[in-house]
């Protein structure tokens, strides 16, 4: 057997056990950082393609380890009893992150970016979220339904977001590991026809994703 198909290998036996690696920690509530994944991905791109096939493995070893991403079942299983009653939908997405939907009749009075009180005890239990999970980072989106101008739909949304965030970063989480958006009316979930179409679009979205490797 030659050097090179030894080196082969020895390189499909590193990634096999970073693969493993990772199949192992999701029971654990550890976040699997896509390095490992970018590793494992230019490990077996360069088997292939040299260094050009390294760089693309690299690219889909990171894709595959964010998507691998977070077990939630702790997270989500707080923050249901967090937001139980109040028609926030909490759902795990294809690329790893935690959603959580917050319907308009917990968040914002009609035209306003002012918490509402309904609003706070959801957002107690995501700060201490983000405070007992330091991996874990919060995008927050604003929307709007298609009521009134565009521009103004943007400007509300975009503030009921940063609302939130401010209100976080209130309860002590750095602004850093959050971010805020808006998306004005462009981004429907029901029809804006009818009443029970624009409350479901008048929402709130914080995606919670998780970053890093979590100490063991």
């Amino acid at each position: 057997m030659n050097t090179r198909i030894l080196t082969r290998l020895s390189v499909f036996a590193v990634a096999g056990a970073l693969v493993a690696g990772c199949a192992t920690q999701q029971g654990t509530n550890t976040a699997v950082g896509t390095g490992v994944g970018a590793g494992t991905g230019a490990a077996l791109g360069a088997i292939f393609g040299g260094g050009k096939g390294a760089a693309i493995g690299a690219g889909a070893g990171a894709l595959v380890g964010g998507i691998t991403g977070y077990n939630w079942q702790a997270i989500h299983n707080k923050l249901s009893g967090a937001t139980k009653g109040t028609g926030t939908q909490i759902t795990e997405q294809p690329d790893g992150s935690l959603k959580l939907n917050i319907p308009s009749n917990v968040t914002f009075d009609t035209n306003s970016y002012a918490i509402k009180p309904s609003f706070a005890p959801v957002l107690d239990q995501v700060a201490q979220t983000l405070q007992q999970n330091p991996e874990v980072v919060a995008q927050v989106v604003g929307h709007t339904d298609n009521t009134g101008q565009p521009a103004y739909n943007q400007t509300l949304s975009v503030n009921r977001a940063q609302s939130v965030v401010n209100y976080l970063a209130s309860r002590g989480i750095p602004m850093q590991r959050m971010a805020a958006e808006g998306r004005g009316d462009t981004q429907p979930i029901a029809d804006n026809s009818t009443e029970a179409g624009r409350t479901a679009n008048r929402r709130v979205e914080i995606y919670l994703r998780a970053t890093a490797q979590h100490a063991q």
